[in-house]
């Protein structure tokens, strides 16, 4: 029997040896096979959970930015009412005395100008910081994820500190431009009207169209809006650098990131768009003073094309323009903080803005990019950090150590 046996598989040798080799193959294939499907299954879950941490870091910064939006307007809107201080006109209106016209000149330029400037600093203030604490966003999420294992952040607290400090320039000298500007461009427009002429709804859009095609195509000395909210200062990187410390040139390079995107066509887009949005929204607040006067019972016909035919004495306008700062620059959520904050426009920018600087294949580009060496333009403050506002620093610090937490 057994000789019977080695006969048969003498006599099949090679259809068994095949026979074998290809079970086993199949068998290697099929282990093979498994292996490289659970591996794609736990890239896809990495891939999946990476996205789903990125998605919680940006909600999180972006509410960072809205409460570091509204805790900054008040400083704001102190800065710019010390600027533009109308309360000592009003007092001294209250005394009688004889040059009451020359008086109520100044305050017609002094509101109107105090109002505009809001505007125009407050969509400012709101843009500036989405790109500020984006970039900074995510530079810290690659420090938390992608370079967890570097000795090295990318954005230390030191730099991060010193950097966001930079917004002091709108709050400062930028901000004593912009109003330089738009109270030339307020005289040009207000400064002939009468007192006592009546001005409508429309003739107020007119006059404020009037002034924001002054500010933003510069007349004749043409100055670029960005440069109201990054000092544009120009100095030679080489005199300076044997005095820079390692922070300092991360801080250089955050800032020439910055303006980079400041100059960009798209920031322009969607800084205009901001601008529409709020004086759209300052126009609508001074709606609500062009009420017609209650007449026969049942007369509420107050659309807006019954609102164009109404009008009001300068004299009447000039104080409800004056107190339309407190409504612009409030830390209380207001329509027109919320408008701002919520335009579509913004929000994609902020989340590619996101991207770019949390996408670790465009780290080395940005490296390359932005060198040091041979950058001719070097922001004075760096020297110099004024203060940030503690509360929001730690306000902002804190949000993204829950996140690290929950990572």
């Amino acid at each position: 029997m057994f000789s019977s046996t080695w006969n048969f598989l003498k006599r099949h040798k090679r259809k068994f040896i095949f026979a074998g080799a290809f079970v086993g193959g199949v068998y290697f294939l099929g282990k093979y096979a498994q292996k490289k499907i659970r591996e794609m299954q736990e890239n896809e879950a990495s891939v999946y959970i990476a996205q789903a941490r990125r998605q919680f870091h940006f909600e999180s910064n972006q509410r960072t930015c809205n409460m570091t939006v509204l805790s900054m307007l008040p400083t704001l809107r102190e800065s710019i009412i010390h600027h533009l201080n109308s309360e000592n006109l009003t007092t001294l209106l209250k005394t009688k005395p004889a040059n009451k016209l020359e008086i109520w000149e100044d305050l017609k330029i002094i509101s109107f100008t105090r109002s505009v400037v809001a505007v125009y600093s407050t969509c400012m203030l709101v843009l500036l910081l989405r790109v500020q604490l984006n970039i900074i966003g995510g530079y810290l999420y690659l420090d938390n994820s992608v370079a967890k294992n570097v000795m090295t952040p990318l954005a230390p607290p030191d730099v991060q500190q010193q950097y966001l400090s930079s917004i002091q320039h709108l709050l400062g000298d930028g901000l004593s431009e912009m109003i330089t500007a738009v109270k030339k461009a307020v005289q040009n427009t207000l400064g002939g009207v009468p007192l006592k002429q009546n001005m409508s709804l429309q003739d107020l859009e007119q006059h404020l169209n009037h002034i924001r095609a002054q500010v933003e195509e510069g007349g004749t000395q043409h100055r670029p809006l960005f440069c109201f909210m990054i000092s544009d200062e120009e100095n030679s990187l080489a005199a300076q650098a044997c005095g820079l410390t390692a922070n300092d040139v991360t801080t250089i390079k955050l800032l020439n990131e910055t303006r980079d995107i400041l100059e960009s066509p798209d920031f322009g887009t969607v800084l205009k768009t901001c601008f529409n949005r709020g004086f759209n929204r300052f126009l609508d607040n001074m709606a609500e003073f062009f009420q017609p006067v209650s007449g026969a019972q049942g007369d509420t016909n107050t659309t807006p094309a019954s609102l164009s035919h109404l009008s009001l004495p300068v004299a009447k306008i000039i104080p409800i323009v004056n107190g339309q700062i407190h409504s612009i620059c409030s830390e209380i959520p207001s329509h027109f903080v919320q408008d701002l904050l919520l335009i579509d426009q913004v929000k994609e920018f902020a989340a590619n803005v996101y991207e770019t600087f949390s996408n670790p294949s465009e780290l080395q580009k940005r490296s390359r990019t932005h060198r040091i060496v041979g950058r001719k333009k070097v922001w004075s403050q760096l020297g110099h950090p004024l203060p940030l506002n503690q509360v929001t620093f730690l306000l902002w610090r804190d949000t993204f150590i829950k996140y690290c937490s929950f990572t």
